[in-house]
């Protein structure tokens, strides 16, 4: 798909199957419609196929509402020019005729797609534990790709069917205010990443890229990865943390919170401390529990709670590729099959306790199990409101074991 935007080939269908359905599109009746918008579908085909084939996919995998926007939007943008045109037909002597610019939207659209491919082998790698796209790598990359949108926009580098710039009337090659201004922020895009290669939180794009714990050198501390590690609690360190130390939150990390990622240790931690448990069922690849540890978990407020009045436990509920002791192995109802990772146990755990199998999803019980709120606290980026759902639960706690 890539290399179709960047300009290497062409997909076409047979031009035999278009000239059949334009004769057949003259009829003036149902029919002819139907054969008109046949030979739109046919002529169109290698631009649209790349998107529709997105879609097909989508919905081969069971997915229902991105398809439906996907094909709705599709739709929309197919109808909505005709039907401007029909409403306005002087305006069709003003459209820009196709061209140069048509093959620079491809390509823009094909770097673009690379970038968004590394997202996704970012997520195969890091729910597998490959560690091929560790932070600094994939920073980098994004760089690169920033940097060589900005030089072909600039017009610097040309691929095979691109035209020459337009020129002024001085017979000069020039730059579109458009095109400028997409490199620009191309250009702005690629310098935001840089401070990334040594450490800089980069928040506005932490939920696309790995976490901090996948980087090698961060300056100031040292040269590792670990910032904060000389905050947390004294003693042995918690069952899978050697694991799973490096997807949790840089926010944890800072302010030193002690992050169980066991549900049965955190149980006896509770116990043991007299603490409600505070269960944050999340993801590696989860964006939104992204947003949530950098925009909830990161005020003072909520930390304060969250560090000194609760026992926190992190249990994914997609990572795989860490395997339970055959003595902790069963056998689910709700995943139908065994449960043998990490994963697994985490999520048949949100499932058969708590109804939910979505992240993030926060719920809070006592050590006997007990729920200490009726409804778990689903995506709400709003602190606040965050703080008074710990604030009922801590007063929920207090009043059941007076």
């Amino acid at each position: 798909m890539v290399f179709l935007f960047l300009g290497a080939f062409e997909i076409t269908l047979p031009s035999s199957w278009s000239t059949v359905t334009d004769k057949n599109a003259n009829t003036n009746s149902f029919v002819g419609i139907f054969f008109m918008a046949l030979t739109l579908v046919i002529v169109s085909f290698s631009c649209t196929g790349p998107f529709i084939g997105n879609l097909v996919v989508e919905i081969s995998k069971g997915g229902k509402m991105g398809a439906l926007f996907g094909f709705l939007g599709f739709s929309i943008g197919m109808a909505l020019p005709f039907s401007l045109f029909a409403m306005f037909p002087s305006w069709l002597n003003k459209m820009s005729q196709a061209g140069g610019w048509l093959n620079a939207v491809k390509v823009t659209f094909g770097i673009v797609e690379i970038a968004l491919a590394l997202k996704f082998l970012s997520n195969a790698d890091l729910a597998n534990g490959w560690r091929l796209l560790d932070r600094e790598i994939f920073i980098s990359l994004w760089i690169v790709l920033a940097l060589i949108l900005t030089f072909y926009l600039l017009g610097f580098i040309r691929f095979s069917h691109d035209t020459e710039m337009p020129k002024n009337d001085h017979e000069l090659p020039y730059l579109s205010i458009p095109r400028l201004f997409f490199a620009i922020a191309a250009f702005s895009f690629a310098v935001y990443l840089v401070p990334g290669l040594w450490g800089a939180p980069l928040k506005g794009m932490s939920a696309m890229i790995p976490p901090m714990g996948t980087q090698d050198f961060i300056l100031g501390s040292g040269g590792g990865g670990a910032v904060g590690a000389e905050n947390k609690k004294e003693g042995p360190a918690h069952k899978y943390a050697d694991k799973l130390h490096i997807y949790e939150p840089e926010v944890a990390k800072k302010y030193g919170l002690d992050t169980y990622f066991d549900y049965d240790e955190a149980l006896a931690a509770s116990k043991k401390e007299k603490k409600p448990i505070f269960l944050d069922f999340t993801g590696v690849n989860c964006v939104n529990c992204r947003k949530m540890e950098a925009q909830v978990w990161s005020d003072p407020e909520v930390m304060k709670r969250m560090k000194e009045r609760f026992i926190v436990a992190s249990l994914f509920a997609d990572v795989d590729n860490i395997s339970l002791p055959e003595s902790e192995q069963y056998d689910s109802k709700f995943l139908r099959s065994k449960v043998t990772s990490i994963g697994d146990k985490n999520e048949d755990i949100q499932a058969t306790k708590f109804n939910s199998n979505s992240q993030p999803y926060y719920f809070f019980i006592d050590e006997n199990e007990v729920k200490l709120a009726d409804k778990g606290y689903g995506y709400d980026p709003n602190p606040a409101s965050f703080v008074k759902h710990l604030d009922a639960v801590l007063a929920k706690y207090e009043e059941m074991h007076k």
